[in-house]
């Protein structure tokens, strides 16, 4: 393809001379995934795609198995979350610092921020109602899979 016929418009957020600016999320940890039947899904998921289970917790009524089925975020199935629903789980330096930026333009979280076993996060809804999440990773083993 000839240089000069290259449209850049979808480089907007880049800096001078193409450096990124980098994007105001870390990784995407975990695809939060609702299901009606734990079990079922686990098997779904192992035996049919052949994905690998990571761990595997049931704790105060809930289950939540973390499944490893490509690159990229571990796929969590939860059945205190609704089938069909599905929570983007972005991973961020300092939860306290980029909430407070993004409350200056106009973010709201979803209640108050909580706890999950690696740490806090704050869940939210984009405009569409689509459900994402920030967590900030203190306890990076408590799996005891080193997964940071």
């Amino acid at each position: 393809m000839n240089a000069r016929h290259f449209n850049t418009s979808h480089l907007q957020g880049w800096g001078k001379m193409g450096e990124a600016k980098g994007p105001p999320f870390g990784t995407l940890r975990y695809l939060y995934i609702g299901t009606k039947n734990v079990e079922r899904d686990l098997d779904y998921y192992t035996e049919v795609l052949g994905a690998e289970k990571v761990w595997d917790i049931s704790s105060f009524g809930t289950r939540v198995a973390a499944l490893r089925l490509g690159k990229g975020p571990l796929l969590l199935l939860a059945d205190h979350r609704p089938a069909g629903s599905c929570i983007l789980i972005f991973q961020v330096d300092d939860l306290k610092a980029t909430s407070e930026k993004l409350r200056k333009k106009g973010w709201k979280p979803e209640g108050e921020k909580f706890e999950i076993p690696e740490g806090p996060c704050y869940r939210f809804n984009d405009p569409s109602g689509n459900l994402l999440a920030l967590l900030q990773v203190v306890r990076p083993d408590v799996f005891g899979t080193g997964s940071e």
